[in-house]
């Protein structure tokens, strides 16, 4: 038997708030704890500027249903303007009213038929929450996919004119972090523009996912009134319209599609990250970070740590988690809508301003920077970083690549016994594992020549790198 008490005060009638748009079937007032798990507008205030816009919009389709007259149509629009501004202008107005209102629905009409009276109570005809969320959700990752889509050009610029810049800097490339060969600094850069690149196309595909117009497909099955929803989608600006309201209503693939995308961008964003973080070690060396991304110790006064890349790291598994938060309440729902679906917000709005965040620093990270060059040349020319030329030298002489692998290898354990570079042996010393070495090898194996010979497309040859920029600023151009 359950506690009379608390049974008596579950069912006795209270206040009307939260204000709700369902309560006139219901006889008792919603209980503060049910209250508290259900009401969403502390966060989904964010969608308040787009439910405006879907509800101006709406208005217009209601006008040519006949549902509003010309003049009840234009005074709501005035009035859902001016909510808009006000509460644009004061921040506070949402603040006051989070504990107020179920959702940000429910705000948006309360304030409407405060300032137009009951032809304010006309704006819902024919129209669900569930089919205004669908389309508040599109319209805000609308917005933020094309906001993200900028960002992504800006660090690709970035890269760019880092690549520029850095095209005669050699850096060591490693392989399981050991020096494996020498690659241009800047074909280290556009190795991360293309990542960024891909990271663009994909939220653009996406974009073109999310920008289709679920508005009129009622709570499930549609809507009863002659709602032109090709004139909805012109004047929101969607490309096309949904095909089936139960899809439409209880659809998020576009969301999830957009977690993963900002997974991998956030993937991408932590693996540079952590080299630059790498990189900037005392036993690397090979960048200095700027004081102002950096912070120090509170207790070894010698400190410059990386805070900044360190986060930026960290915030890639929170994005993966939003990833994963929304698969799990999608994976088993029933159509169409549920109150499930609720949650599907607070991971996205998460992971945009993630993103938004991440996106502004990481631009800055990269163009405040010093690079140190002699360090990366210094570091390419020690290791062996020309084993491989050694080994190619001997191929081209006829040598077959596995024996030219054992014989070069040989010679490097030579020279770890003497402590040498390669490139400081004699001929004599090189003639002793094989005839073929001849007086040419040392111009085979000097740094810039091991850089050069990569001179397939794609490659880190100079002329390669360069044409790589060429076509990024063009890819950039087009794309802006």
């Amino acid at each position: 038997m359950g506690n009379p008490k608390q049974s008596r005060r579950l069912t006795r009638r209270g206040p009307s708030l939260p204000r709700h748009l369902w309560g006139g079937r219901f006889q008792e007032s919603a209980a503060p704890e049910f209250s508290r798990l259900n009401n969403s507008f502390p966060f989904d205030h964010r969608l308040l500027p787009f439910d405006i816009e879907g509800s101006v919009a709406y208005s217009k389709a209601l006008q040519r249903a006949g549902v509003l007259n010309r003049k009840e149509a234009a005074a709501i629009r005035r009035a859902l303007q001016s909510i808009e501004l006000n509460c644009s202008n004061r921040p506070r107005l949402i603040r006051d009213a989070l504990a107020k209102y179920e959702d940000v629905h429910s705000f948006v009409e309360a304030k409407l038929i405060e300032q137009v009276g009951e032809k304010g109570k006309k704006i819902h005809t024919g129209r669900s929450r569930n089919d205004q969320v669908a389309l508040d959700l599109r319209l805000y990752l609308r917005h933020h996919c094309r906001h993200l889509c900028r960002k992504l050009v800006f660090l690709m610029e970035t890269l760019t004119a880092h690549a520029q810049r850095d095209l005669m800097t050699i850096l060591p490339g490693y392989t399981h972090l050991q020096r494996g060969q020498p690659v241009l600094l800047a074909h280290y850069w556009m190795a991360y523009f293309e990542m960024f690149s891909r990271d663009w196309e994909r939220m653009k595909t996406t974009l073109g996912h999310i920008n289709v117009m679920p508005l009129g497909s009622g709570a499930l099955a549609g809507s009863g009134f002659p709602i032109d929803r090709r004139f909805l989608a012109k004047e929101l600006g969607f490309q096309s319209i949904t095909r089936n309201s139960l899809d439409a209503v209880s659809d998020r693939d576009f969301a999830a599609e957009f977690l993963f995308n900002g997974s991998l961008l956030m993937m991408h964003l932590s693996r540079l990250a952590e080299d630059l973080i790498i990189f900037s070690t005392t036993e690397f060396d090979f960048i200095e970070l700027s004081d102002a991304v950096t912070s120090g110790s509170s207790l070894m006064p010698q400190k410059k740590n990386p805070d900044a890349l360190e986060l930026i790291r960290a915030k890639a598994a929170r994005v993966y988690g939003n990833l994963v938060q929304m698969l799990v309440i999608l994976k088993a729902l029933p159509l169409s809508y549920n109150k499930d679906l609720q949650e599907d917000k607070e991971c996205i709005f998460d992971t945009v301003e993630t993103l938004d965040m991440v996106l502004e620093a990481i631009p800055l990270v990269l163009r405040t920077l010093k690079v140190k060059t002699q360090k990366m040349k210094q570091a390419a020319e020690s290791g062996f970083l020309n084993a491989t030329e050694c080994a190619d030298y001997l191929v081209r002489r006829g040598l077959p690549f596995r024996a030219a692998h054992e014989t070069v290898g040989k010679v490097i354990l030579y020279a770890l016994q003497r402590g040498l570079p390669l490139e400081k042996l004699s001929l004599r010393e090189f003639k002793l594992y094989s005839p073929l070495f001849g007086p040419d090898i040392f111009d085979a194996i000097h740094l810039k020549r091991c850089i050069e010979s990569k001179s397939l497309q794609g490659g880190t040859a100079t002329i390669h790198v360069k044409r790589a920029i060429e076509d990024a600023r063009r890819y950039i151009a087009r794309i802006q």
